[in-house]
């Protein structure tokens, strides 16, 4: 039924209530001219036994009975029970109808109102529209209701059938999918071939990773947009934001890449800092499980995004463990604090420009641990090639590297801690930490706009 039909409607039942209403307050007075009628019927009964019936004789005529002094006019003043009845049930009826019928009324009209200008309400709201190339409207749940479903067909357009390789490793393939708009994603697949090979322990890794993943949602986050699972063809792969910008190791470590300066550093280490706060935060806590460099990666104006793709690990190299012996978990804490041990040890990899570690200088942990052994500061490993930096800023971060990085677990500074102290000297908010243009924002904009009339 359409608007205007419901507003005929509406105008009929309107009508049928006050038509109803206008009878209904007639009716006392008809009920007493039909009593009146019957009363003067009475009356005459009774004159006709004072005057009997003779042959022809018919009853007195009204002008007769006028001359009869025992004759009085039948009106309604000769019945004021009658009078005061009449009045009463007008008074009553009047009441019931304020009362009831003109509430009911409104309420009639109302509900015709809304259900009037409901189907006009909807029309006027944008529709979500669906991604329009090989990714269709599947994805405009991604921001609603959780992370969506895909196709493989839909994947396969998108990646070009797959041929669009940017990144292999012996647990995972990366392909990279372009969006008719020009947004870029990353679609990550395990390199199991067969569901034969994919046990029950696999699919629970998967879904779980899943289920934690799409939790985080944090602009500095490599934030999780899909999954695809199919039998035939056997599929099992995740879709994500995709950064341009390579690693953080690559940008720090390979000379293809263009130097990052101090100020670029900074932002970066606020970026990894608020969004593993966030992840430490959320109920239950998420605790990255592998948190380096190679984990980082950047997006087209330098700022962080992190990566968790580890579950690939988990599902082919303990694919074929039971569930029963991969219970045992370290406790929250442990893990939380092996996250700030971490990101210690990332501090000292932006600074210093060197890889976490090198065949000719060992590992980065025990380089900063000769420099406290000896009494020199971390700051003696500084990167050489920058060319201006804030010794505040310096300083700062070379503390907290310090309290990162000790041996007893329990005197590390926890995540909000660190993020306080060096927010207070580097003067970077979660705001200007965030990528400017980020994909992610992109990719909501195409899912919500409106879909465009043909």
């Amino acid at each position: 039924m359409d608007s205007s039909s419901s507003f005929v409607l509406v105008v009929l039942i309107l009508q049928a209530v006050v038509i109803g209403s206008s009878s209904l307050d007639e009716l006392p007075v008809q009920l007493s001219n039909r009593r009146l009628l019957h009363d003067r019927n009475h009356a005459a009964l009774l004159y006709k036994d004072h005057f009997p019936t003779v042959g022809n004789m018919t009853f007195p005529t009204s002008h007769q009975l006028q001359n009869d002094p025992n004759y009085k006019p039948l009106d309604s003043s000769s019945h004021p029970a009658e009078a005061s009845a009449k009045k009463g049930s007008s008074k009553g009826f009047k009441k019931w109808l304020y009362m009831v019928v003109i509430p009911v009324a409104g309420l009639i009209m109302l509900a015709g109102m809304a259900w009037m200008f409901l189907p006009c309400r909807k029309k006027s709201v944008a529709t979500i529209g669906p991604w329009r190339t090989g990714l269709s409207g599947q994805l405009q749940k991604a921001f609603v209701s959780g992370v969506p479903q895909l196709q493989r067909p839909e994947l396969e357009r998108a990646c070009e059938d797959f041929s669009n390789i940017v990144a292999s490793h012996p647990y995972y393939t990366v392909y990279k999918g372009t969006l008719s708009s020009g947004v870029e994603i990353a679609v990550v697949s395990t390199t199991i071939k067969s569901s034969k090979d994919w046990s029950k322990h696999c699919e629970d890794c998967f879904r779980k990773k899943i289920e934690s993943l799409s939790r985080i949602n944090h602009k500095n986050f490599i934030n999780l947009l899909g999954f695809c699972e199919e039998e035939e063809p056997f599929t099992r792969v995740m879709v994500f934001e995709y950064a341009p910008n390579g690693t953080l190791y690559e940008n720090l470590h390979d000379e293809a890449f263009d130097h990052i300066d101090w100020r670029s550093r900074m932002r970066i280490i606020m970026g990894i800092a608020y969004c593993i706060q966030h992840m430490h935060e959320l109920n239950p806590a998420n605790v990255h499980p592998d948190l380096h460099s190679s984990a980082v990666f950047l997006s087209e104006d330098c700022a962080a995004k992190i990566a968790d793709l580890s579950v690939w690990q988990e599902v082919v190299s303990d694919g074929k463990k039971s569930t029963a012996n991969n219970d045992h978990h370290e406790p929250i804490s442990a893990r939380l604090a092996g996250n700030v041990y971490s990101f210690g040890i990332l501090l000292l990899e932006i600074i210093s420009g060197k890889p976490p570690y090198s065949e000719n200088e060992g590992s980065l942990a025990n380089l900063a641990l000769g420099c406290i052994i000896k009494g020199r500061s971390i700051a003696s490993l500084l990167d050489p090639v920058l060319e201006s930096h804030k010794e505040n800023e310096l300083d700062v971060i070379c503390q907290i590297i310090m309290e990162c990085i000790q041996s007893d677990p329990t005197k590390r500074p926890g995540m909000r801690e660190i993020t306080t102290r060096l927010r207070e000297t580097i003067a970077i908010s979660p705001d200007a930490a965030t990528p400017r243009l980020s994909p992610l924002w992109w990719a909501e904009v195409e899912v919500l706009s409106p879909v465009e009339p043909r």
